[in-house]
């Protein structure tokens, strides 16, 4: 965890995160709020134009599939209202001509889910500086497998037949590793 000393938040500390991921929204707005930030959670289209149409965020992390529109389109919105914002976009699903489309209308960063909160507060904080701290902790990479499956299993409402045909894998393989515990 990075200690406050270490980064510097702006006087305008609020932050918007939009994603229709309601768990996840939940765990991050309650881990940048620990953070220092005055965070607005969205978790649609209609409820990011509500929020901005009041107040354009200094900072903004953004899904970039969202269940009733895209978040590059949240991107514009606000580069359009406060050219000097920060934002970050958050994505399950990383191709290189997104991460593209992200950083030419605005976004300063492109992170793949799962992205841990300091990971993204390194993107939002040390975007000026050339190279931030290294992680402390990262994950291991059987820990970003099992993160990556429990999330298209929630994808698909947990029906196992399904999440086993997305992630091209045996239905077997699969209950086998939903029933182990998490790696660390």
């Amino acid at each position: 965890m990075l200690d406050e000393t270490n980064y510097k938040i702006d006087e305008n500390n609020s932050l918007l995160i939009l994603d229709d991921d309601q768990p996840f929204l939940k765990r991050l707005s309650v881990a940048m709020e620990k953070r220092g930030f005055n965070v607005f959670p969205a978790s649609s289209m209609a409820d990011f134009s509500r929020i901005i149409e009041s107040d354009c965020p200094n900072y903004a992390i953004i899904d970039l599939r969202l269940s009733d529109g895209t978040g590059l389109d949240a991107v514009e919105s606000i580069r359009n209202i406060n050219p000097e914002s920060k934002i970050i976009v958050l994505t399950g699903y990383g191709a290189i001509a997104t991460a593209v489309a992200a950083v030419k209308i605005g976004a300063i960063d492109y992170l793949s889910k799962p992205a841990d909160a300091n990971d993204i507060l390194n993107a939002l904080v040390f975007s000026d500086k050339s190279k931030p701290p290294p992680p402390v902790n990262p994950m291991s990479a059987d820990r970003v497998k099992w993160e990556h499956i429990q999330r298209i299993f929630e994808l698909c409402n947990r029906n196992v037949s399904e999440t086993a045909r997305r992630l091209n894998m045996h239905r077997r393989t699969l209950q086998r590793i939903l029933a182990k515990r998490s790696p660390r």
